[in-house]
């Protein structure tokens, strides 16, 4: 059984019915990445997804080809790999990260980008990648984990992630609603908003499969804050398998449910996000 790729889990069709099947995605990809609010009575172009997982993560499951095939599939105009830097268990070493030249920046008709998700060490918001290897990247997610990360406080949890806002290598922190780390949301999205940087709504993190902890409320509270302080924000899927690719559902239902500001979403416009990927602005505005 072959998968389709068509942003969602289903099995290849037979050879004759694989035409309409085509013909179906060509109808119905322009419509996966668009969210309606009913409040405003206006679209939301949900255009990207920016942390996603390949085999080189080890615990996902689909190749670099497969994941761009069903973001393209699923509509998205851009796709980034950030799989998990070398202080995650299993993982590839810091080699992975040097080559990422050879990776056409458009492939399946939509933009490439290549990045790493970073994983913080410590309350310094040390990250698990040389400034030589960050220079190759194209974008960086920082997040925290519970197999990499040494601070117990939210007062360390707090500094390690104001630290890596200020990292000039990172352009997002992923997943900062995980109760298992608490943290000053207003701290952070103050600092966002100054550095110029993204705070991440992770739409895995409001699974109820997740193992994150309170991440709705947290979400929420992350919300009212980047309102007050005009911070943008990013949804991505957090993608461990092709047909996770885009799927931000619960994510921008939250955001319809709490009325946020579409202009504070990036995932609206490619121009929008090349403010805040300078590295991968080439690509995005091309």
């Amino acid at each position: 059984i072959i998968p389709a790729h068509t942003g969602f889990c289903v099995h290849r069709r037979n050879p004759g019915a694989e035409v309409g099947r085509k013909r179906h995605i060509l109808k119905q990809s322009h419509i996966h990445n668009i969210r309606f609010n009913k409040k405003e009575g206006i679209f939301m172009h949900d255009r990207m997804d920016l942390h996603t997982h390949t085999i080189a993560s080890v615990h996902a499951y689909s190749t670099l080809t497969e994941m761009i095939r069903a973001a393209a599939d699923r509509g998205l105009e851009l796709y980034g790999c950030s799989d998990h830097g070398p202080a995650m268990e299993g993982t590839l070493g810091a080699h992975y990260f040097i080559n990422f030249k050879v990776i056409p920046r458009e492939l399946f008709g939509i933009k490439v980008v290549m990045g790493a998700e970073l994983n913080i060490l410590n309350p310094s918001g040390t990250v698990d990648l040389s400034e030589r290897t960050l220079e190759k990247l194209d974008y960086a997610i920082a997040s925290i984990h519970p197999t990499c990360y040494t601070g117990k406080t939210t007062s360390e949890n707090t500094s390690a992630y104001l630290a890596a806002i200020e990292n000039p290598y990172v352009q997002i922190i992923g997943h900062p609603d995980d109760g298992r780390f608490p943290a000053d949301y207003e701290s952070l999205a103050a600092a966002a908003a100054e550095h110029g940087k993204l705070l991440e709504i992770n739409n895995s993190s409001l699974s109820p499969k997740s193992f994150r902890k309170n991440s709705r409320e947290n979400c929420i509270a992350i919300l009212e804050q980047c309102r007050r302080y005009q911070t943008h924000i990013i949804v991505n899927s957090d993608a461990h398998f092709y047909c996770e690719v885009g799927g931000h559902e619960l994510a921008m239902n939250l955001l319809k449910e709490v009325d946020f500001p579409e202009n504070l979403v990036v995932n609206t416009s490619l121009k929008k996000a090349a403010e805040f990927l300078p590295k991968a602005a080439s690509v995005l505005r091309t």
